[in-house]
């Protein structure tokens, strides 16, 4: 891992609003912690060792209740029908409909998927982690658009189960 790769992820995890993360592989630790009070990584390792870096978060593009209202609005629209399913990202990362840009998505609306189809993939440190459905049954939506951020438990489909 470079500086490079540290510094793109120290900006990865700005943007996602994650309060800390720690990665550890066999030479290096890093603990990026972000947050009101203290904003600061701390990186130690037997190849490298650097110094606490001050990370100060970008300015939002959008206003702050855009994102909460579209989430709301998708609450509103699962509870109208108690009988559709939320799947959630399980994790922080990059979310994208199809394995390879020239390859078809995994799934469209309107699609019947069983219980274990892929549904997309989330890329997150470079490792592309599979999201497969939880249940059978038909998309009704796609509530995410390729190749955005996604943060954990953020709803990805709603499926109407058969």
């Amino acid at each position: 891992m470079n500086i490079k790769d540290i510094q793109n992820l120290i900006k990865f995890v700005a943007k996602s609003g994650a309060q800390e993360v720690k990665l550890e592989m066999e030479d290096i630790k890093i603990t990026i912690k972000t947050g009101p009070d203290s904003q600061q990584i701390e990186t130690t390792g037997f190849v490298q060792q650097l110094a606490p870096v001050q990370v100060s978060e970008p300015a939002p593009v959008a206003p702050a209740t855009s994102v909460p209202a579209a989430q709301a609005e998708t609450q509103e629209t699962a509870e109208a029908d108690d009988n559709l399913i939320t799947i959630k990202s399980p994790i922080i990362g990059t979310f994208y409909r199809k394995s390879a840009p020239e390859k078809p998505p995994f799934v469209e609306v309107g699609d019947t998927v069983k219980e274990g189809d892929v549904l997309c993939v989330i890329e997150a440190m470079k490792l592309f982690n599979e999201i497969e459905s939880e249940v059978s049954g038909t998309i009704v939506k796609i509530l995410i658009d390729d190749a955005s951020p996604v943060e954990f438990d953020q709803p990805l489909f709603v499926i109407n189960p058969s």
